[in-house]
């Protein structure tokens, strides 16, 4: 078993489990791997340091750590899907949308959308508080 510190082209990084490097460049150039966060499949492998990973070699989760991470993920999820719940999509006009909020030119509500960092970065300048909700593409379809 391979894994790979792998970064997307919006410099998501995430981790991937392979085969065989063989096994990655296959699947990286048929486009089957994709960001965690953002769904993006322009994917490049980083450079990392030798893993591995032998059955056996580590200690199994316990029951009890395992119903605790279980609880904590359907938490986040709950989390997620109240957000998504609660807010109106703005999608690309998210920083424009925010601003007129922030200067009361647009009725104040929560508002969700897609934004770059350099957009979040000048936000936050002005005074303006966000956060990235990061949720893949086909996680988003199941929280509504």
């Amino acid at each position: 078993m391979k894994v790979y510190d792998l970064q997307c082209a919006q410099d998501h990084r995430f981790e991937g489990w392979f085969a065989s490097e063989e096994d990655f460049l296959s699947q990286n150039e048929r486009h089957l791997i994709d960001c965690p966060m953002c769904g993006n499949q322009q994917v490049n492998r980083l450079p990392s340091s030798p893993r591995l990973n032998l059955s056996g070699a580590t200690k199994a989760t316990s029951s009890e750590n395992r119903r605790l991470q279980e609880k904590l993920q359907d938490e986040l999820l709950s989390a997620a899907r109240a957000i998504i719940a609660n807010t109106e999509d703005v999608g690309d006009a998210f920083a424009e949308e925010a601003r007129r909020i922030h200067y009361n030119e647009s009725e104040e509500r929560g508002i969700r959308g897609i934004t770059t960092a350099a957009e979040r970065m000048a936000l936050a300048d002005e005074g303006i508080d966000v956060f990235s909700l990061p949720v893949a593409d086909v996680v988003k379809q199941t929280l509504q």
